[in-house]
């Protein structure tokens, strides 16, 4: 790319604020429609705010829960980002690939399981207190 069409790529204007939500959602739908894990992480989330809804979360508990989805999904897109940038410049099979692929994927997995603990910090008592 010259710098030229780099300069007319990064002009500024209402225009290119609002193509760059058309992008952003063409990347959403390819991660819906390529990855399976964004299907997986859609369907807990919407488990999650019906048990949410189910146990009363009051609003400091929403936000926490909102938060924790919502960095779940964008650690699995980068993920995806990074995975396909690697597939882009390395079309063989190199051990540097594999090391940046799986710790791309190492880091989704870290943040949904802590996901998971934080979520049963605010979910078990709940779930308990109804329970008994």
């Amino acid at each position: 790319m010259t710098e030229q069409e780099r300069k007319k790529l990064k002009q500024h204007g209402i225009g290119r604020f609002f193509r760059s939500f058309k992008f952003s959602m063409q990347g959403l739908q390819y991660a819906f429609k390529y990855e399976q894990n964004i299907v997986i992480h859609l369907i807990i989330t919407v488990l999650v705010i019906c048990l949410g809804l189910y146990v009363n979360l009051n609003f400091n508990e929403w936000i926490f829960v909102i938060l924790l989805i919502g960095l779940v999904v964008a650690t699995e897109l980068i993920n995806t980002s990074i995975e396909a940038v690697v597939d882009l410049a390395c079309t063989e099979i190199h051990p540097l690939a594999k090391v940046a692929k799986d710790t791309a994927a190492a880091s989704v997995l870290i943040f949904a399981l802590t996901s998971v603990v934080a979520g049963g910090l605010i979910f078990v008592p709940k779930i308990i207190e109804i329970l008994f």
